[in-house]
């Protein structure tokens, strides 16, 4: 939690709250579902809330926005930035029902008013959004295929067209061939931690 107070110190006492009750939660929860990796949640914060706030590092979501959360899982990244960002809207979207109820009863503990979740296939949603963020989902190509007609047409921020932000580690070099317009941002321009050497956030415009 301290790693967030770091690079976060300007967010409000009760946003700090609700992201010092996410590892309890998330505690009591994955002891019925493994909705993340054991082996990850000894570094919960560093590996889960702050890597998903990086896309807050990018961008920074304007109030009113639309944002899907393709292939939520456990609730990331939409949970983490539906709390640093209260006046946007997230759609938290997986298919299997499970997870789904999970992140449901996790929004509902924390009152997250501007956060709501759908058990579907991404690719059969009809909703449209301004933006798309998502983690660890699938290869970028395929990702792209099943949102490519979920945009709003026309954007709400002056700054930036609609599309997706991708959470990813690794060389991406091969998936961003079909990309040339992406755009990286390393997150260790951001985090100073070893962790964040090799991950980044991908923005795809629509």
């Amino acid at each position: 939690m301290e790693l967030i107070k770091k690079y976060f110190p300007h967010l409000l006492s009760i946003q700090f709250d609700k992201l010092y009750y996410l590892q309890s939660l998330y505690s009591y929860w994955n002891s019925y579902v493994n909705v993340i990796s054991r082996k990850t949640f000894y570094d919960f914060y560093q590996q889960h809330v702050l890597f998903c706030l990086g896309i807050a590092k990018v961008y920074s979501f304007v109030p009113g926005s639309c944002v899907m959360d393709l292939g939520t899982g456990g609730g990331f990244p939409g949970i983490p930035l539906s709390i640093v960002f209260p006046k946007t809207e997230f759609i938290l979207v997986d298919s299997v029902m499970k997870k789904i109820k999970i992140v449901k009863n996790i929004i509902n503990d924390l009152h997250l008013e501007n956060a709501n979740t759908i058990c579907i296939r991404a690719e059969k949603l009809e909703k449209k959004f301004d933006f798309v963020v998502t983690r660890a989902v699938t290869k970028i190509d395929t990702i792209h295929q099943w949102i490519n007609n979920k945009f709003k047409h026309t954007s709400n921020s002056k700054y930036i067209k609609n599309g997706t932000f991708y959470l990813k580690g690794g060389d991406t070099s091969y998936e961003l061939k079909k990309f040339p317009h992406a755009i990286e941002y390393p997150l260790s321009h951001y985090f100073h931690e070893p962790f964040f050497t090799t991950k980044k956030v991908v923005w795809i415009s629509n």
